[in-house]
């Protein structure tokens, strides 16, 4: 008898080893809470060694070098439509802050009763921002599918991602600036080596985007499926991303198959951060943060048990990431939504 329970002890014991040994990688977690209280945050960016995050009902937090939060008086030219997903969502300071005081912003709105999207730049007072030019707008919006991002390029370019606007025809036509990346000039001109004559569009054929980020002059972008689907693409300049003929691995001529989807998992991607060439995702319905490599190979979950989560960056040694519990989507825990720290990822 004894002989027996020793011996399915030891097969249980094999068994264990060989499923563990199938599972995801999944590193020891070690974050502590940077801010928390806030209001749906939505995009983060760090300037003067300090920390601001822009928040959907059209607020902005600042986290001071002494770790206080503070609201920053912001003036828009118009109302923050905060419906849906819409609302204050793309935020960041040009690289030039420093000397020119200039910030950029993505926020959606409303005119003659229709939903759009607009990008402007901020001027930065001490303690505040005031809107003081259109750069771009009238960017179809709607309850979903606003994209949102806004994010400086290597080449200096300011590029932002752009929903359907729940009209996916709109992805497929590149006169309208929906379901696109967008690349302007900072003063919101045209940049001449564009791909297409007279046009903001860079890429198109997406869906909802809502993460961009490089990896040296490689562009990388994240965009929701619909209920599955999810894509990481590495995005080209004039490049088709399929939406909404193709998905998954499905192909046509002259359509891109993304570098790594979803299959009929949900992620709901949103910001991306990439560092040694690395892919950090923030994971929506996916409640989690997905690190995988610019190849999509070697995927492994590095922050979980934290909800929905938005935006995602590295900054002076550490992953900073936003949760999004109080989206009307998510299950809002004690303190959120909050700003966390990963120290080691």
């Amino acid at each position: 008898m004894y002989r027996f329970c020793l011996l399915l002890l030891l097969i249980l014991t094999a068994c264990s080893s060989e499923e563990t040994g199938k599972k995801e990688k999944r590193p020891q977690e070690k974050t502590k809470i940077f801010a928390k209280n806030l209001n749906v945050p939505w995009q983060i960016d760090f300037y003067n060694g300090e920390t601001y995050i822009s928040e959907r009902t059209g607020k902005m937090t600042k986290v001071t070098k002494q770790g206080k939060k503070v609201p920053v008086s912001l003036s828009f030219s118009k109302k923050v439509l905060s419906e849906g997903e819409g609302g204050f969502l793309g935020f960041l300071f040009d690289p030039e802050a420093g000397e020119n005081h200039r910030a950029y912003a993505y926020y959606t709105y409303q005119e003659k009763g229709k939903v759009y999207n607009r990008i402007v730049s901020l001027k930065a007072g001490q303690a505040s921002l005031k809107e003081d030019r259109v750069l771009l707008e009238g960017i179809p919006g709607g309850s979903i599918h606003n994209g949102g991002r806004i994010k400086f390029g290597p080449d200096g370019k300011l590029y932002a991602t752009t929903g359907d606007s729940g009209d996916d025809s709109l992805a497929q036509n590149k006169d309208s600036l929906a379901g696109k990346i967008l690349r302007m000039n900072a003063d919101g001109s045209i940049p001449k080596d564009n791909p297409f004559n007279h046009s903001y569009v860079y890429s198109y054929g997406h869906r909802n985007p809502q993460g961009l980020a490089w990896d040296g002059d490689k562009m990388f972008s994240t965009e929701h499926g619909s209920t599955n689907y999810d894509e990481i693409n590495g995005v080209k300049a004039g490049e088709n991303y399929g939406w909404p003929v193709i998905k998954g691995d499905e192909s046509k001529e002259n359509m891109e198959k993304p570098l790594l989807h979803s299959g009929r998992k949900t992620w709901a991607p949103s910001g991306i951060a990439i560092k040694d060439s690395k892919i950090y995702i923030a994971c929506l319905r996916g409640e989690k943060i997905i690190k995988v490599n610019t190849s999509g190979k070697q995927m492994e979950t590095m922050a979980s048990n934290h909800g929905r989560i938005r935006d995602v960056q590295v900054h002076n040694g550490a992953l900073y990431f936003l949760t999004n519990n109080k989206d009307g989507r998510g299950t809002p825990k004690q303190n959120d939504d909050k700003m966390l720290e990963m120290s080691s990822f």
